[in-house]
This record gives structure tokens, C-alpha cells and sequence, in this order.
């Protein structure tokens, strides 16, 4: 399963392959960190690493309900390698988001103004400096003297390299001035110069060592000593650029805490320039990047602050990364491959997926034989044809993407591509919805691909969560006819005998399961409704859906009633915030399918379902009630608007009814505020709000 949605794109993902493909990121992430930030031999290059973040965050954007708990976006670098101690950061030291195109950039600034709700002239100022290709590090000052020197480690806990940074020139020993305040944490880069790589390597030749891949390796091997009189003898640089951990402020914004540190005596780099909109942000990509090759330094694109440190604060973080910040990643690789085959794929709710099968070729130093082609729509815009010469790429896809056709070299023999009218699982029509762009298989549960991945997604991690029934497991029993329905999985148990026997099912693995199977009958409701594996049901939404319904039977009750299009139980339903009329007659559609409600009862007689705890009523003034936002908030953007009222307990729901506890209405409030008027409703302006809520 995992090898099969690896193949396809982000948009055409479902959920089920998108959580089997984040956890095979989460896996193979966790080896290139441990490579790169561990042992200083990266095993793949920095496009290829950046290509699986980037596949990694894509998922979890457009499926946040299914964010594993050892998700790279939750992780930053790896664990501490032996022979240093630990040092805890006072403040992690986090990773960024990566943007990779010019309207990435337009984005990142247009999510800004939403949150922090300024006007569309109001300038942001944005301080932008060169991304080194180095080792990140943290210098620690009390009273003005170096006490502590750390890597940055998994970003919480780092190794404790006092004594090799105190070697390096470019960072002061001892600050001196009378303004600096106790606690001074500085965070920088060291790296090691091209010309500085060139002459270490000259002198390893020469002394029969090996040579460094690269000065970046150079740098963090070197820094990386057990003995800090090698890192003494290696040339290395560092260029500060940030704080973590200070006793008092004494800066209102990056450019002027910059200013601060080259007082101080810190290097900054010189290129870092202080812009004041998107264009300039990105004219000064496209000067940085004209540069780069003449440099004497590796760099792998550009990072970009807030500059002002209170709208920092404001903005927060998200996972692992600040809000405030990001990375401008120089492009990705190209290369030039033959398409030998174009084949199809069929996903759990029957997308049919085209996959081109390539003549192997290395693309970043990375042998690729498979890219996707993401539906027929794409084939026929570009299109392609079996045997065809293409240029794929690497850049914002770990599979890469056939990205154009060299129809200069096409052969005379080649033939458009006949899309299938046929399942090539199960041979029944593929449709295609007015509107959809995914052409789906009509077979249902009679297509062994569908049923098949229904049943891995029942079982899944963020599912049932099953220990030792694995996709093959599902797949061995269902081609067997022991299982056809997620209860038949529940009723294993009951048919030892035919597990005796078979091969890797032992009397231990087969207790194991069955005890899996006796724990995963006590199951929380929002995971029970994920399972289900209803289209566009993930995490999130299944979670609103608990919180809003409290039970399983209180769920199944409301969503037979809100079959009826236009009741009540179906405005509520499409009232919940993130819950759009899309959405909710996809849940629909399932209730109504007899077979789905006779296995949801089924499954009812089976398993202890349980309740959604509704958030404490006294945690904050506003737990557990529903609130509605509508007209302009002045203060604060709508989207922190609604974070917080979430976070402390909060229904945020898109429309106003008598279920409705608050509506904060600002300037232009029009319909929502007549029908509360009308409703008798509670009405607070926004700073009645802010007021209700500051206290928490």
C-alpha cells in the first residue's frame, strides 16, 4: 500500500493511501535526519530531502486529521549521538516551512495579513537573508561570557559543544557592552568557506584521509569532534542570525537585533537586506540566486523573517515551524527519461490513478523508474504518449511528475493514450462526476481493490489501530474469504482453526492478535468514525462530528435524520465549521447505502463505542459552548479569532441557529446578527469578547 501511494500525487491522494504514505515518509525521514543531523553523511541531496518534507506537509495540509505522531512536521533534526551530553534547549529550536515558487511567497504574505488582520496596503516588513548550508548551533551567554555551546539536535534536546564553538573565531567569548542582558541565547550557522573546503580537502589528499563530500559535511564533521583541538585546526565560520532563550528584550524587531549582535561582536551576513512587500522579497531571491555560484559559501536558497517581534509573538507557531518565517528553496533538478508504459491504479474509493513507468534515470542523485501522471485530464494536457522522450522533475513531489514531452524525439510508431472505460481491477464502468476530475471505478464492494484498501484503512494506525494485522495480513484473510466486512474482523476469534496452520501464524502471534482484538473493542468515537473510511471524513472532520454528536447513537440517529435535505438534522450538520454541504452528502450517502447501515449496527453489537468527552465547563468562560463570528473583526484576524475559540473549548460554527451560545459581531454584520437579534442570542461586540476570553 505504502509503495502504491508513494506513486501518487498529493491532489489525488485518498485518505487512506495519504496515511500510509505519510507513515512511509515519517520512516524514511527519520533515516535521512539521523544521516544528516547525526552521523554528517547525508545519503541523498538536499532537493531529494526537501521533496520528501514537502510531499510530507502537502499530505498533512490537505488531510490535517491524519498528522501521525511522529510526523517530521512535529520533528526537527535527530537524536543526540553519543559521546556528547545532552543539553535541554530553553526555547526549541525549530525548523521552517519551505516555499519553492514566487506565488508560495505571494501566499506566506497573504497569510499574514489574514492573520494578524491588517489592511491590504499596510506593509510588511520582512527581513531576508541568505539560507547557509551549514550546522545550526546555540550559544549561550550569561553575564556576558560563553557558558554553553549546543547543536540543534531533534530541536528540543541538542549535543553540548562548548568546547569546539569556543574555538571559533567568529563568535565572541566574552560581550562587554553594559546593555547586554543577563541570559543571552544566540543562534547561528557555521559552515566552512569553498575556498576553506578546497585546502582541507588539498591536506587530507595529502595525508592519505578521506576527503569531505562537501563543505558542508566538512563543517559539521569538524565541529562534531570529541577532541576540540581537531576543530581548532579546521577553518570554520558562523554567520548569527537569531535568539532563543534572553532574560530581558532589548530589540523590538530582527533588523535591530541584528544591528544589536554586530555591535556585540557577532558576525551577520552582509546580504541580508530588509524588505517591505512580496516583490521585494522575491526580487531579492532572484539577486541572491544570480550571486550564488560566485559566493564562497553553499547556500540552498533564502529565509525570510517578520521583522517586527510583536507580530511574531502574535503569530505563533505551527508544528514545528514558526508562522512568522520561512524558507525560499532554490529549484529542484531536472532530467530527461523514456516513458516506456503509462498503468493504472485503483484506490480505496476507486480513483483510477495513471502512473508513468520510466526508462530508470538519476534525477539529484536519485535513481527514479516511476512518476505520477495524476489523472487523464494531465495526460491529455500534456500530451504524452507511451514511448515518448519526457522531462520529469523532483521538486514538490517525492514521486516526481512527468512536468513536458520532448515531441522533437517522439517516435513515428507512437499513439495517444486510450484512458480506460474499465476497471482493470474488476472490469465494472468507470464514471466520471460532473464537476470531478478523478475518474472513479463503479464497482463498489465488488471491486477487490476498493474492498481491500476499505479494510487496510479499518485497521490503520489513526484507525483501529490493530497491532499485527497488517495490510498483507488483510489482504492473505480477504483473498481466503475469512474476512469481507470490518466486522468479520472482530469475529476472527471465532475461527482459530483456519489461522492454525497458516504460514507465520503461530499460537503466539495468533494470542497476540486476538488480545489486539479484544483491546480494540473499547474505541473512541472520533477514530470509530474515521474508520468507517466515509470520502473526505479524516481525522478532523470525524472529530467534529464526535464533538458535536457526543455518541455513536446520537451520531447515527442525527445523520439518518439529516437524509432529508433541507431538516434540521441537515442544517446543523452543514453548520459545523469545516463541515461544508460537500462534505456532509458524502456522509449522507453512506448512511443511506443499507449494506452501511447494517455493518454500523453490526459493529454497534460488537464494540464498546465511546462517548466524546465534552470539554470541562469550568476550563474557560466559553468550553464547551458554540460560537459564531460574523462581520469585520477589527483586532484580530478571523482565523486567530477562531484558533483561540477552539483552543479553549469552543464550538466554532459557520452559521447562526438556536443551538448557537455566542455571536461576536463586528462591523457589517448583516443576517447572522438580525437572526441572533431574533434568537434572543447572546451578542458580544469583539473587544467584548477579547475581554471575555483574556483572562484564559
Amino acid at each position: 500500500m505504502a509503495d502504491q501511494a508513494a506513486e501518487v500525487s498529493v491532489d489525488d491522494l485518498l485518505p487512506l493511501e495519504a496515511s500510509s504514505e505519510l507513515e512511509r515518509l515519517a520512516a524514511k525521514i527519520a533515516i535521512h535526519d539521523k544521516a544528516y543531523h547525526q552521523n554528517d553523511a547525508p545519503t541523498i541531496t538536499d532537493a531529494d530531502y526537501d521533496a520528501l518534507r514537502q510531499r510530507n506537509d502537502a499530505i498533512e495540509a490537505r488531510f490535517p486529521d491524519l498528522v501521525r505522531a511522529d510526523s517530521p512536521s512535529k520533528r526537527v533534526g535527530a537524536a543526540v549521538r553519543e559521546g556528547f551530553s545532552k543539553v535541554e534547549h530553553a526555547k526549541p529550536m525549530l525548523s521552517l516551512g519551505n516555499a519553492f515558487s514566487d506565488d508560495d511567497i505571494e501566499e506566506f504574505f497573504e497569510r499574514i495579513r489574514r492573520f494578524l488582520n491588517l489592511d491590504t496596503g499596510q506593509p510588511i516588513e520582512v527581513v531576508g537573508e541568505p539560507k547557509i548550508d551549514g550546522l545550526s548551533v546555540s550559544a549561550r551567554y550569561e553575564g556576558g561570557k560563553l557558558v554553553q555551546g549546543a547543536t540543534r539536535g531533534d530541536g528540543t534536546t541538542g549535543e553540548n559543544i562548548t568546547a569546539n564553538l569556543r574555538t571559533l573565531t567568529d563568535l565572541p567569548q566574552i560581550i562587554g557592552a553594559a546593555d547586554v542582558p543577563d541570559v543571552l541565547e544566540v543562534r547561528g550557522e557555521v559552515y566552512m568557506s569553498k575556498a576553506d573546503f578546497s585546502a582541507l580537502n588539498a591536506r587530507q589528499e595529502a595525508a592519505g584521509n578521506k576527503l569531505f563530500a562537501n563543505p558542508r559535511n566538512a563543517a559539521a564533521g569538524s565541529l562534531r569532534q570529541l577532541d576540540p583541538e581537531i576543530t581548532r585546526a579546521r577553518p570554520l565560520s558562523m554567520f548569527a542570525y537569531a535568539a532563543g532563550d534572553i532574560s530581558a528584550p532589548f530589540a523590538p524587531s530582527q533588523w535591530t537585533f541584528l544591528d544589536k549582535l554586530k555591535a556585540w561582536g557577532f558576525v551577520t551576513n552582509p546580504l541580508t537586506r530588509l524588505c517591505q512587500t512580496a516583490e521585494g522579497v522575491i526580487a531579492l531571491y532572484r539577486h541572491i540566486g544570480a550571486l550564488r555560484a560566485d559566493l564562497d559559501y553553499d547556500i540552498d536558497g533564502m529565509v525570510y523573517k517578520v521583522n517586527d517581534f510583536a507580530w511574531q509573538e502574535r503569530l505563533g507557531f505551527v508544528s514545528r515551524a514558526p508562522r512568522w518565517a520561512i524558507a525560499h528553496k532554490f529549484p529542484a533538478e531536472k532530467a530527461e527519461t523514456t516513458l516506456n508504459e503509462i498503468t493504472i491504479q485503483v484506490g480505496r474509493t476507486g480513483a483510477l490513478t495513471p502512473v508513468a513507468n520510466l526508462q530508470p534515470v538519476t534525477v539529484g542523485g536519485v535513481v527514479v523508474s516511476r512518476a505520477t501522471l495524476h489523472n487523464a485530464d494531465e495526460i491529455e494536457r500534456l500530451g504524452v504518449r507511451e514511448k515518448d522522450r519526457v522531462i520529469i522533475q523532483r521538486a514538490g513531489d517525492v514521486i516526481p511528475q512527468v512536468v513536458s514531452v520532448v515531441i522533437d524525439k517522439r517516435p513515428d510508431d507512437t499513439k495517444p493514450f486510450q484512458f480506460p472505460t474499465t476497471c482493470p481491477e474488476c472490469g465494472s464502468v468507470v464514471v466520471q462526476e460532473e464537476g470531478e476530475v478523478v475518474r472513479r471505478c463503479s464497482g463498489g464492494l465488488i471491486c477487490p481493490a476498493q474492498a481491500i484498501e476499505r479494510l487496510k484503512h479499518f485497521v490503520s494506525r489513526n484507525a483501529f489501530d490493530i497491532e499485527g494485522l497488517g495490510g498483507k495480513h488483510i489482504e492473505n484473510f480477504r483473498n481466503d474469504g475469512l474476512i469481507k466486512t470490518p466486522s468479520d474482523i472482530f469475529r476472527l476469534p471465532d475461527h482459530r482453526d483456519k489461522l492454525e496452520g497458516r504460514e507465520g501464524w503461530g499460537d503466539k502471534s495468533i494470542d497476540n492478535l486476538f488480545q489486539a482484538l479484544e483491546d480494540r473493542k473499547h474505541i473512541e468515537l472520533p477514530r470509530f468514525i474515521f474508520a468507517l473510511g466515509i470520502p473526505h471524513v479524516g481525522q478532523a472532520t470525524a472529530r467534529l462530528l464526535a464533538k458535536q454528536y457526543v455518541s455513536l447513537k446520537g451520531w447515527i440517529a442525527a445523520m439518518e435524520d439529516a437524509t432529508i435535505i433541507g431538516s434540521e438534522a441537515f442544517s446543523d450538520l452543514t453548520n459545523i465549521d469545516g463541515i461544508g454541504p460537500a462534505v456532509a452528502n458524502d456522509i449522507i450517502a453512506f448512511i443511506r447505502e443499507p449494506h452501511n447501515r447494517d455493518e454500523l449496527e453490526r459493529l454497534n453489537t460488537l464494540l464498546d463505542v465511546q462517548n466524546f468527552e465534552a470539554p470541562d465547563e469550568n476550563s474557560s468562560p466559553v468550553a464547551g459552548k458554540t460560537v459564531v463570528f460574523t462581520g469585520t473583526l477589527e483586532t484580530i484576524g478571523r482565523n486567530e479569532a477562531k484558533a483561540k475559540a477552539e483552543s479553549l473549548g469552543a464550538k466554532v460554527a459557520g452559521s447562526v441557529s438556536k443551538k448557537t451560545d455566542i455571536v461576536i459581531a463586528g462591523p457589517g454584520a448583516g443576517s447572522k446578527l438580525k437572526k441572533a437579534e431574533e434568537l434572543g442570542l447572546q451578542v458580544l461586540s469583539e473587544q467584548e469578547w477579547i475581554d471575555l476570553i483574556r483572562e484564559t
